[in-house]
């Protein structure tokens, strides 16, 4: 697989805000609801989700800039020191001792008390935290979701989506980690929340933003017209005499914050027809528009 930091297009130094935009930029390029029937652009998708997904987590990216794992996030082959020859033969290993821990018994109490602590702080060692990135849909992260995360080891880890979470986030499951030894109990599972970009959402702060597309007729007559918010579609009036740019403010239809919600901003985009419609052109071809009516005036005057 191509290095990471190649694949998302960073360098080595960048900080955890760079990759982070870095990765969104290209998810919001290559996603595949954007791109139905690209199969070069899905799996271009699939390159940077895997690439920030190791890059995105601190120990994952300090594990590969060390060599330990590589860019699929697989173990690399660790290199042999000189315990690992323990097990061989008579002269196989200059470091081998026959005496086991009997070369310690002449030494001071001091080493006695140092190993006998160690021993009891293994026996009671808190487990590892275990990281992993989960990818959310952009509704799931404003409305709130239940998912699943598969784990490497076979099993499945259920978790809450919060409602209005942000892209980048990070859940602290508790003791849901790796087991500890003795008394030390388990780590927690780290879950870092990467939200999918959405074909015509896009969200700002609390507030969703959304580019509605409206005929020549709504715009300059008004009239009520259906448009989607994150929690379902609304009916909305278009006030007579709008026009490209104009924006409209549906209250509390934005993202969740403390007990209340953001705002949908809803800019209007009027669409003449695509095709030739014959009954316009001969209405257009014999209207007179008055002499105040100049869209350009401010561009020539």
């Amino acid at each position: 697989m191509k290095d990471p930091y190649d694949t998302l297009g960073v360098s080595r130094t960048a900080t955890s805000d760079d990759i982070r935009k870095a990765y969104r930029k290209l998810a919001k390029k290559l996603h595949p609801d954007l791109n139905p029937g690209n199969t070069q652009a899905e799996e271009r998708f699939k390159e940077v989700s895997s690439a920030n997904e190791i890059l995105s987590d601190p120990e994952k990216r300090k594990r590969f800039d060390s060599g330990e794992i590589d860019a699929s996030g697989a173990e690399r082959p660790r290199q042999p020191y000189y315990k690992d020859y323990a097990a061989g033969g008579a002269g196989a290993n200059p470091y081998e001792s026959r005496s086991g821990f009997s070369d310690f018994a002449g030494a001071d109490d001091i080493f006695a008390e140092m190993f006998g602590r160690q021993g009891r702080q293994s026996r009671n060692q808190r487990g590892q935290d275990l990281s992993y990135t989960l990818s959310v849909d952009f509704l799931d992260a404003i409305n709130g979701a239940r998912k699943r995360i598969s784990l490497p080891d076979g099993g499945d880890l259920d978790l809450m989506v919060p409602a209005g979470i942000e892209d980048g986030k990070v859940l602290r499951l508790r003791g849901k980690g790796a087991p500890g030894s003795g008394q030390g109990g388990p780590g927690d599972a780290l879950v870092s929340i990467a939200i999918d970009p959405h074909a015509f959402f896009i969200r700002k702060g609390d507030d969703i933003l959304l580019n509605l597309p409206v005929t020549i007729g709504e715009a300059v007559l008004g009239g009520r017209v259906k448009l989607p918010t994150p929690s379902g579609a609304v009916m909305v009036t278009i006030p007579k005499g709008s026009n490209t740019g104009s924006v409209m403010r549906l209250r509390g239809k934005g993202a969740p914050r403390g007990g209340g919600h953001g705002d949908q901003l809803v800019t209007l985009r009027v669409m003449a027809p695509t095709k030739s419609d014959s009954a316009l052109e001969s209405f257009l071809a014999s209207w007179t528009p008055g002499s105040d009516y100049d869209p350009r005036k401010d561009m020539l005057s």
